[in-house]
């Protein structure tokens, strides 16, 4: 079983979370150099799954065009929202208040080298979760996320975005899983870049106010299923 150190960061503003992610991943790096310096004498790396909500905020991968932004500045200001250029893959997305967010910071040497299984097994996590809820999410071929009836293309909607980095074999981002998301705020952006489908929620879907925590233990539970690892240490705040 892979060792896993779980954190619950609580509401964080987005760039002091990913402020917090370039840290470990920064020291986790400089470990691996270091164990290929010094062969046998070797420090072991640790992987972290973080849980946050962010306040109002949207988010451009580095593949991203700007221009999916719908809105300018003053208008930013007047919704309470910011905006950053991220180093994360994927296009444009939102976060905010009642959206679950995971950032999963794993030595990939401890599981495999392929960066497209990684993103995989995270929609299975995400479908596992949404199927204790009674949510038939799937995916949607040849795009990145979790959906709900993406074989019908007047109903396919996405619930949960996923963008991540991958760095000498280290991971950083992750994915929102939209479940008591105000979904207006995704109309001021094309979400993903994609400007023919919807976006959805959990509550959306079950016409009711779903408990955050309860879809949170979900998701750690299927985490370590689908990862084959154990929580080690549980930090209330960042």
């Amino acid at each position: 079983m892979r060792k896993v150190i779980f954190k619950e960061l609580g509401t964080i503003d987005y760039k002091t979370a990913w402020d917090y992610q370039e840290k470990i991943v920064a020291a986790t790096v400089a470990k691996k150099i270091h164990n290929r310096k010094v062969g046998f004498q070797q420090r072991k790396t640790q992987n972290y799954f973080l849980f946050c909500e962010h306040p109002h905020v949207y988010t451009l991968g580095k593949s991203g065009d700007t221009k999916h932004l719908l809105i300018n500045e003053k208008s930013l200001h007047e919704k309470n929202a910011t905006f950053y250029k991220t180093n994360r893959g994927g296009d444009i997305t939102y976060h905010g208040p009642g959206q679950i967010v995971g950032y999963p910071i794993l030595d990939l040497d401890h599981f495999y080298h392929d960066t497209h299984r990684f993103l995989r097994e995270l929609e299975e996590i995400i479908i596992c979760s949404l199927a204790d809820f009674n949510i038939h999410g799937q995916r949607y071929p040849g795009l990145t996320g979790v959906w709900i009836d993406p074989n019908d293309p007047f109903k396919a909607r996405k619930i949960c975005a996923m963008g991540v980095r991958c760095s000498r074999w280290v991971t950083m981002h992750g994915f929102a899983l939209n479940v008591n998301t105000d979904l207006a705020y995704f109309d001021n952006i094309i979400p993903c870049g994609i400007n023919d489908k919807q976006v959805t929620s959990m509550q959306k879907e079950l016409g009711t106010i779903v408990d955050l925590e309860n879809v949170k233990t979900g998701l750690k539970k299927h985490f370590r299923s689908v990862f084959k690892s154990e929580y080690v240490a549980q930090t209330a705040r960042l």
